[in-house]
């Protein structure tokens, strides 16, 4: 009788191990894709490691939906194609939302939302106007909302560079190989003018918004995965209610990235 009532108390001693462990074992495992060339929303730190706004963001909504994530850097170029190859299964790298994306993949809520704006040399006189952007010669980030915007709008009077970073236009304004660069206000001030040698530079022409910059940088994910997609959007409620995204946002912005809230629908 003793030995059989040892028996179930080792049984039930081993479950109690077991749990933790079995628990632990039904997360979901989730590998997450960033650039980690657009700072300050993602980079390198000099140990190689990714760091950012998109890589913060993306560990607390992690640690909110419970997944065991795993950060990737991904080129820009190769973003969308990787994740439809199934090499990763998010993207959080301040994608903007836009249609022609959506033809593609799917989208979370949007996480962000900043505006676009031009930057040239201080004192150039550029107008941001068709006239006065003729035969200025004007780069931007390829496969960007930034691109799309300059070809859509002013290609017919200016010389278009794109690049594959936003670092190497940057680089290419100071060597003094363009005339303007056009990228997201906030890459812009904390990645390249609060900088020395961004100092020579400043911002010139209106705020951009608008249909053509979509709605604001989301979470990209394959159309097919909806309950990844949710789980995304419920945990971005969660740490905006919670405080948790304020942090985030307050430890490299002195204003709240999130920009105005979406527009409520039936």
């Amino acid at each position: 009788m003793q030995s059989k009532l040892a028996l179930v108390v080792a049984g039930i001693a081993l479950v109690g191990v077991a749990l933790p462990g079995a628990a632990q074992a039904q997360m979901q495992k989730v590998k997450v894709a960033t650039e980690g060339a657009y700072a300050p929303f993602n980079y390198k730190d000099t140990n190689g490691e990714l760091q950012g706004f998109d890589v913060d963001i993306a560990k607390a909504l992690c640690v909110k939906a419970k997944f065991d994530c795993e950060i990737v850097a991904q080129d820009w170029d190769g973003i969308i194609p990787g994740l439809l190859a199934k090499k990763y299964d998010a993207i959080i790298a301040s994608m903007s939302i836009t249609e022609e994306r959506k033809k593609s993949i799917d989208f979370t809520q949007k996480y962000y939302q900043t505006p676009a704006r031009f930057i040239t040399k201080k004192g150039s006189g550029i107008e941001i106007s068709e006239a006065g952007l003729k035969g200025k010669t004007v780069g931007v980030q390829r496969a960007t909302i930034h691109a799309n915007y300059i070809h859509q709008t002013y290609g017919n009077v200016v010389d278009i560079k794109e690049y594959d970073t936003q670092e190497n236009a940057n680089l290419d304004l100071v060597a003094g190989r363009l005339d303007l660069i056009l990228a997201d206000s906030v890459v812009l001030q904390e990645g390249f003018l609060n900088k020395p040698e961004g100092k020579p530079f400043e911002f010139v022409g209106p705020e951009l918004r608008g249909k053509i910059f979509g709605d604001g940088a989301g979470i990209g994910i394959r159309k097919e995965d909806t309950k990844l997609r949710d789980a995304f959007n419920a945990a971005i409620k969660e740490i905006r209610a919670d405080g948790t995204y304020k942090k985030i946002n307050d430890k490299y912005f002195p204003f709240d990235v999130y920009g105005p809230e979406p527009a409520m629908t039936n």
